[in-house]
């Protein structure tokens, strides 16, 4: 799957790590309603295109999930600023 890093120069190797990293510093710096978003930016760092076959729980569920995360992030991220903004503003 990843047989193209085996043709790659140095400096192209170089290159793809620096585009991964900021792919991914982008991704972990989201903050604020950012947090709940599909990202699906991220997955296209990656060199084999497919569209992703997502599957969406139904509402209740989903709500559910979103609920237990923002617990996780208050267990993992206590002391993390309060983003007090409605989304959209």
């Amino acid at each position: 799957m990843d047989s193209d890093l085996d043709t790659m120069s140095r400096d192209q190797l170089v290159a793809e790590v620096k585009r991964l990293r900021q792919g991914i510093r982008k991704h972990r710096d989201s903050t604020g309603h950012d947090l709940c978003w599909h990202h699906p930016d991220l997955w296209e760092l990656l060199p084999e295109k497919t569209d992703p076959a997502i599957a969406v729980p139904p509402w209740p569920k989903f709500m559910r999930g979103c609920i237990r995360y923002r617990q996780s992030l208050e267990e993992q991220a206590a002391v993390a600023p309060v983003h007090d903004k409605e989304f959209g503003k």
